[in-house]
């Protein structure tokens, strides 16, 4: 009873914590920010006004000629209309920010200074071409702009369950000699976690060296606040990443979304778990909980590596000796067939890669595209993407939850459903609960495993990762798990959207207006 009450308590916490809240709360002492002043310079008002008019609109001019999603100027023009004094102060103060300046300044230098040791082999691109000019340029466009290659020496194996990933994790834990790094969103005692603690404090005592990063969010309600100095004290290295601090800061909008396991160099895994009891259904939180994950082995696995040390190293005034930790490995693996291309997206350099990768996936598809998420917060190109695919005569489904962890994110997601239902994208509900999955496969030839939902968060404020395959046995391995995850689902159809409860209709339009805030 008293675990019950501590889960209801904690999900309490979540809900107050929530950024949908924090959002809210912002908006209303915005608003009572600005009726305070507009009392205070009631004697005046002619004057304030007129230049708080000309002011917001330099301000508006500035939004709408900035190169940024269109739906983010729509974010913006929203609150400097509806309180200008502070929307127009708070675009000024972002635009500015120096923080994030000087975190993508470093990880810019970061990224040259791991280059070298995640090079492109010409061959495997040649070979490529050989196979596809498409293919061979939508790769030379991610080592450019995301910084990782297409590679071949590899292994994979794809786990359509949370508990299955967990299950290998700690097989492959068990055999570290070298180091084992963990980068993870959230993090929470229980099962999972504390199964795998136990390992790592074993391996650190044999002298591995254990690093675990986890996100700043996790700190507020999940582990105490100085975890990073418990865990200091049974061997374990560990970071937050960018902790929560009550000054405000545009950097505490770009939360580590990444899920990143690298041991001894030759072994990683990524998907959508975090190391929680609810992804692996030791506990309901919503239903049946239904996540998936991959590990890689081989020179994949530098990509991952890299990803990491190149987040860890962001605020060290010494850098890691990257070729320590990327050295080629004899471990021996059954190699697959195919090529793979782990990568990671960056919210602060103004290139998109996880938006732009599912938009090639979905741009070039023949016959399907198959998609898992939980969140279906789409911007103009992305929905339109997905309409053409579907009016092309290609099969597009997409898998969503039936039991939402957010509301307003289902409502949302609900927005959606009838222009794409409409236009031949057919839509599913998982009815025995919750996905958690990212996940796209297209044509039983490409599919994509990570970390990166469909929504603006995702898409454009969030680290991130994920992992390519292209012509690899796991492409169907995913596009399986797809077919049998349908089988469990319900088909939304126009009859069902006009069904939908009308005000929930009428919260989820005006909810698009402020989704680049969610």
């Amino acid at each position: 009873m008293q675990k019950k009450w501590k889960r209801k308590f904690k999900s309490l916490v979540r809900i107050i914590f929530g950024r949908t809240i924090i959002v809210v709360i912002g908006l209303a002492l915005q608003i009572a920010a600005a009726l305070t002043a507009l009392v205070y310079f009631s004697n005046h008002f002619a004057v304030f006004s007129i230049a708080l008019s000309i002011l917001s609109l330099i301000v508006l001019v500035c939004v709408i000629n900035d190169k940024t999603n269109p739906y983010y100027k729509l974010a913006w023009v929203v609150p400097i209309m509806l309180v200008p004094i502070f929307g127009t102060v708070l675009y000024v103060f972002v635009r500015l920010e120096l923080d994030t300046r000087i975190m993508n300044k470093r990880i810019i230098s970061l990224m040259k200074t791991t280059s070298p040791f995640i090079p492109q082999d010409k061959e495997v691109l040649n070979e490529l071409e050989s196979i596809s000019a498409k293919e061979k340029n939508f790769a030379s466009y991610m080592k450019k702009y995301a910084g990782f290659p297409i590679l071949k020496n590899m292994g994979a194996e794809y786990y359509p369950l949370g508990e299955d990933a967990f299950h290998a994790m700690v097989r492959e834990l068990e055999k570290a000699e070298k180091f084992i790094f963990l980068e993870f969103f959230i993090v929470e005692q229980g099962e999972m976690w504390d199964t795998i603690l136990e390992i790592l404090e074993r391996k650190a005592k044999q002298g591995v060296d254990v690093r675990f990063m986890y996100d700043g969010m996790s700190s507020l309600v999940l582990v105490p606040y100085n975890y990073p100095k418990k865990l200091a004290a049974r061997g374990i290295k560990c970071k937050v990443f960018s902790p929560i601090k009550p000054v405000f800061s545009t950097i505490q909008n770009n939360r580590d979304h990444r899920k990143i396991l690298v041991i001894d160099g030759h072994t990683a895994f990524t998907g959508g778990i975090n190391m929680a009891d609810e992804y692996i259904n030791r506990y309901e939180r919503f239903g049946h909980w239904k996540d998936t994950a991959v590990m890689v082995r081989g020179d994949a696995v530098k990509s991952f590596t890299a990803m990491f040390l190149q987040n860890w190293n962001i605020y060290e005034k010494k850098t890691d000796d990257f070729a320590a930790y990327t050295i080629n490995t004899n471990h021996e693996f059954p190699h697959e067939e195919g090529f793979v291309l782990p990568y990671g997206d960056s919210p602060l350099d103004n290139e998109s890669v996880g938006k732009n990768v599912y938009l090639d996936i979905l741009n070039r598809s023949e016959k399907y595209v198959h998609i898992m998420t939980p969140y279906l917060i789409l911007d103009e190109e992305m929905g339109q993407a997905l309409k053409y695919a579907a009016k092309r005569g290609v099969d597009v489904a997409i898998i969503m939850p039936h039991i939402p962890d957010k509301q307003y994110a289902y409502i949302l997601a609900r927005s959606y459903y009838a222009e794409l239902i409409s236009a031949g994208v057919k839509i599913y509900e998982y009815t025995p609960g919750f996905i958690h999955a990212k996940s796209f496969v297209s044509d039983d030839t490409r599919a994509v495993v990570g970390s990166i939902n469909l929504d603006y968060r995702s898409l454009f404020l969030h680290f991130e990762c994920a992992c390519y395959f292209y012509k690899c046995s796991i492409v169907d391995d995913v596009e399986r798990d797809m077919l049998d995850t349908i089988q469990k689902c319900r088909l939304i159809t126009l009859q069902d959207c006009k069904k939908y409860n009308i005000f929930k209709k009428l919260a989820g339009r005006v909810l698009r207006l402020f989704a680049p805030l969610m």
